[in-house]
């Protein structure tokens, strides 16, 4: 298994960082090599995304959703992956956003990408293309307030 983390600082509250980041189907627009998130319904999406210069389809499951705190997910089919993202207010308008995820890769191009840390780049790049979008708009784009425990959205 590969593990990937890193963080970023963004110059917004927690609740709008958490917001925009509930907002999946939004991705593509900050996340290199990511072409489509649908969200099939509170708890699944499903991806579909150019990795290691093939494209993969896969689904993940969120199994814990705490509002301007923590998503928690695990891959269901496809790619084998499972991570969280935090969000720890910094402040009244300040944010660190922190993704950690464990993968399993694919062939020797991933292997190798993970070998010379180019997977934990491209995440800190999307976080950087995440902090522009989310500072430069001020406010979400959607939110969504629910939590989930265990897979189950209560």
């Amino acid at each position: 298994m590969a593990k990937v983390e890193t963080s970023i600082d963004v110059d917004v509250p927690v609740r709008v960082a958490y917001d925009q980041w509930t907002q999946f189907e939004e991705f593509p627009k900050f996340m290199e090599g990511v072409e489509s998130v649908t969200q099939l319904d509170d708890t699944h999406l499903r991806w579909v995304a150019e990795v290691g210069g093939k494209q993969q389809e896969w689904t993940a499951e969120i199994v814990q959703q705490i509002p301007d705190d923590r998503i928690e997910w695990r891959g269901t089919s496809g790619v084998n992956q499972d991570g969280i993202v935090t969000f720890e207010p910094l402040g009244e308008d300040r944010t660190r956003v922190r993704v950690s995820f464990d993968y399993e890769p694919e062939g020797m191009v991933e292997s190798l990408g993970s070998a010379i840390g180019q997977d934990e780049r491209r995440v800190k790049g999307d976080l950087e293309r995440f902090k522009e979008f989310v500072e430069s708009r001020g406010a979400p784009t959607g939110a969504w307030r629910g939590t989930v425990h265990e897979g189950e959205q209560r």
